[in-house]
Order: structure tokens, then sequence, then C-alpha cells
């Protein structure tokens, strides 16, 4: 998948993977991370209102985001100005807490993290088809500091029956990925088909939404 797919689903505005409410398991389930402050990382962030909701929190928020577009309207929406600076790859714009860094996630190094003490990742892994999400996991966990928290939302449903994104990502996808890299705790499993209604029209009968707490190893 080519970072042009992502940007071109700005400029046409093709982004019905945005949601207009905060994920339910973000409210039911951030307080199994432990932390109460900090700067929370957001991959592949969008202009997701589930940042709005981590700053209430009292959290800094990075995130992460390949389109200009959506970078700049993450800020106008929410009425900031943000002050805009290049931070190695990354065109890094910033206001009240917030800080998007726009560019390539692989770009990340150990040095833009340094100050990340959680994980909140909704939109990434599943945004990623099977070969980019081994690589993403293993970027992932090579730039975080050991023990850090991620709270990890997917979907699961039959592959065959849709073509991402969003992919399908299981338990068993989620061991593969993480589990020589970090200690998972499944947190919950329900279905999604009634609460995503636009899966029903791409042609699915069930569709899941899982949660999943995971710690950095050493």
């Amino acid at each position: 998948m080519e970072k042009s797919f992502w940007i071109e689903r700005w400029e046409k505005q093709e982004t019905g993977f945005h949601q207009a409410e905060i994920n339910g398991f973000l409210k039911k389930f951030w307080h199994e991370t432990g932390r109460k402050g900090g700067e929370v990382l957001v991959p592949l962030c969008g202009k997701s209102k589930d940042m709005l909701w981590l700053r209430r929190q009292g959290h800094d928020v990075l995130g992460v985001e390949l389109s200009e577009i959506a970078a700049e309207e993450f800020f106008r929406e929410n009425g900031l100005t943000a002050e805009t600076q290049k931070q190695g790859a990354f065109t890094a714009r910033a206001a009240d807490g917030f800080h998007i860094l726009q560019g390539d996630f692989f770009d990340l190094t150990q040095n833009d993290v340094k100050n990340v003490t959680a994980v909140y990742d909704r939109a990434a892994l599943v945004a990623l088809p099977r070969d980019m999400r081994e690589k993403y996991a293993a970027h992932l966990t090579e730039i975080l500091p050991s023990g850090t928290p991620v709270l990890l939302v997917t979907f699961e449903y039959p592959q065959e029956k849709m073509s991402g994104p969003p992919f399908s990502v299981d338990a068993a996808e989620v061991k593969r990925l993480y589990g020589g890299r970090a200690d998972i705790r499944q947190l919950t499993r329900e279905d999604a088909l009634k609460a995503n209604p636009r899966f029903s029209q791409r042609g699915l009968d069930a569709i899941f939404e899982n949660a999943f707490l995971l710690k950095i190893n050493p």
C-alpha cells in the first residue's frame, strides 16, 4: 500500500474511517494502561477526536499523520492555531498540548518518542496490509521505551469477504506480530456490526471489535 493511497483519500474526502464520536473502548479501557498523565503517542492519527479525549484526561498528545490535510484540519476544526516547524523528517504542528508530526510513521526515531508514556492505536495497525503490519510492529516496539503500555483496538472479520482497510486483525494476528515483543492481554471482543452499519454495505454480515493491552518488552 503506497503513501499516495492515504493522501488521496484525504484529498478526495473519502474518510469513512474517521469517527465522529469518541471510541467507546478508549473511554472504557484507557485506565488499564495505568497512565494518568504524560505524553500519548497516536500513530496514523488523522484528525481523530479521540485525541481530544486524551487531552481532557491530562495527557499531552503526540500524533503522527501522513496527510497534510488531516493535520491542518485537526487544529482548524478545534479552534487551535498551530505553530509549525521542521522536526527531522517531519513537519511538526503544535498547540495547547497537541503535537502532530506530519510525515511517514517509519521515519519516527527514539528521540521523537522519548517522552511517550503510553500509546493509543485504534486506526494504525488495522490500516495496514499484512507485510506492512509486520514492519509497523517491529518499528513501534523498537523505538518505544520498554514497559510502555499500548491500548490496541482492532476489527476482526473474514478477510475474504471484504478488502481492507480496515484489515482484519484478530487475537492470533496480534500474537504473531507482538508475541515476542510485548506482553499481551485481550480486554474484550464485541460484536461491532450494529454500531458500524457501513460494513454491512460493504458485504459483511459479522464483524467484531477487539481491545488489547500490550506492554513493550525490554
